[in-house]
């Protein structure tokens, strides 16, 4: 098969799973949409979804847990003026499907016209960022296993102080088909993986963990010998580093942001207030700010949802709509804002392929792909070495933040003090306490090491998970508050 029929052919596996089986076909989408359209709608659409999943955990050598699924089920939705009405199903078949159109139908309300139901068109999706291949198939379960204790072995040769090992590994295999109101019907097979190691370390009486972990849209292949002795050696060093730490320091302090993980301070202090729902209902630190000047010079922060193989990646967004390449900031002006449809249209701006949903039975909303700012000028080391005493954040953990000021807290799992442009010990109990619009304009240098992340972001937005991706290089920030234990 040549690549560019890949997008073709995952039409082909949505049918062959999603509607072949259950007796249907265009026909009936076609017919539980037009149903829908007695009521003046504005649009609708229908999503059918297939997944399959696995996952598997392993403690001090035992396998402590193996779970497999599989999930299938179609949602119906009816977008009036700025109403939708929505209904979904866990079986698939011609009766489901006329159900949930008259359900939907009946919760509809009048919108601002009528739209005639186009013809349904088999259409190509838009990219193809990964392989097709079903990631659980790719390996038999006792290869599984063998790798989980391989990352064990890995772990505890690498230090002996290394006391305790958790290894956990997962498995989606995703077949999902859009048939929309305008004629459209694409699909998408989405592979997604991810394995992940917890170490405790102890010594002197002191226990510290550390963790470290990757994976993206592929199958297990991905998971070779030196990304396992990485993944250990990243986990055991953040433990050791940890038994040496002492407590941090509090106050106002010059904080250095390390590259690619870190970025999820970005994700979730500043990304989730340029997601067009927010911005429509004047909830965001961000809204009317188009053109406005809301961060330094140099700043410039995209949403890109066609990078290949990222754990953030989409070849179209649950809406059917093409991922894209989405300037936000562009050298600290604001551009733009994350766009569903349903927000495009009332704001009159362009659809980005931002429609996300964590299932069929869930509604689409603008949501982030792969959340990155891009690379500076300025030489990391060199930014290190301009610091008389401040803080270098290499890794966090959880935090929180408000989406109508931009208010966060975020606490980091390995941090170090910088004292005279040297990093010289790590610390403990470090918090970053800010604003996310207020940190951007304090930020005074940029790297040139822009890093993505290693592939295990989950966003929870209203009571939805979906997977994404982040990056960023080395940053400066002045004057960042950081919460701590010591004096």
């Amino acid at each position: 098969m040549k690549p560019a029929d890949l997008p073709f052919a995952a039409l082909t596996t949505a049918r062959e799973l999603l509607l072949l089986p259950h007796g249907i076909d265009e026909s009936h989408i076609q017919r539980a949409l037009a149903d829908i359209f007695r009521h003046r709608v504005d649009y609708a659409d229908a999503y059918f979804q297939y997944t399959r999943f696995e996952s598997w955990s392993l403690e001090e050598g035992i396998v402590k847990s193996g779970s497999f699924g599989i999930d299938q089920g179609v949602g119906l939705r009816a977008v009036a003026g700025e109403r939708q009405a929505f209904s979904y199903s866990d079986q698939i078949s011609a009766l489901a499907l006329t159900e949930a159109a008259s359900t939907t139908r009946a919760i509809a309300r009048q919108g601002a016209g009528r739209v005639r139901i186009a013809p349904l068109a088999r259409s190509a999706a838009a990219h193809d960022l990964y392989p097709h291949r079903d990631p659980l198939a790719s390996l038999d379960s006792r290869s599984k296993i063998a790798m989980l204790e391989k990352l064990e072995t890995l772990a505890r040769q690498h230090d002996s102080r290394v006391t305790q090992v958790m290894a956990s590994l997962s498995g989606e295999y995703d077949v999902v088909l859009v048939a929309r109101s305008d004629g459209a019907m694409v699909a998408d097979v989405r592979p997604l993986v991810r394995i992940g190691l917890t170490v405790i370390a102890e010594a002197n009486g002191r226990r510290e963990q550390g963790s470290s972990g990757t994976g993206g849209r592929s199958d297990y292949a991905r998971f070779d010998d030196a990304t396992l002795a990485n993944i250990a050696r990243q986990a055991v060093e953040q433990a050791i580093v940890n038994l040496d730490s002492r407590p941090a320091p509090a106050g106002p302090t010059t904080v250095v942001l390390g590259p690619g993980w870190p970025a999820v301070l970005l994700h979730e202090a500043i990304g989730h207030g340029l997601e067009g729902d927010f911005n429509r209902k004047g909830s965001s630190a961000f809204t009317g700010m188009i053109g406005e000047r809301v961060a330094a010079p140099g700043i410039t922060i995209v949403d890109d949802g066609t990078l290949p193989g990222r754990r953030g990646s989409l070849n179209v967004d649950d809406e059917g709509n093409p991922t894209r390449r989405t300037v936000l900031i562009e050298d600290g002006i604001l551009r733009g804002y994350m766009q569903d449809t349903l927000n495009a249209r009332l704001t009159k701006s362009a659809v980005t392929g931002n429609g996300r949903r964590e299932s069929y039975a869930h509604l689409p909303m603008p949501r982030m792909t792969n959340t990155v700012m891009e690379n500076g000028k300025d030489d990391p080391a060199d930014i290190i070495r301009s610091v008389k005493d401040g803080l270098y954040a290499v890794n966090f953990g959880g935090g929180q933040v408000d989406i109508t000021n931009g208010k966060f807290t975020f606490s980091t799992t390995e941090a170090y003090r910088i004292e005279n442009g040297r990093v010289t010990y790590p610390v403990k109990g470090a918090t970053l306490i800010g604003n996310g619009p207020d940190a951007l304009t304090r930020v005074s240098r940029i790297g040139n090491d822009m890093a993505l992340d290693q592939g295990i972001g989950t966003c929870g937005k209203d009571g939805q998970s979906v997977p994404v991706g982040m990056g960023q290089p080395t940053l400066l920030i002045e004057n960042l508050t950081v919460g701590g234990t010591g004096a």
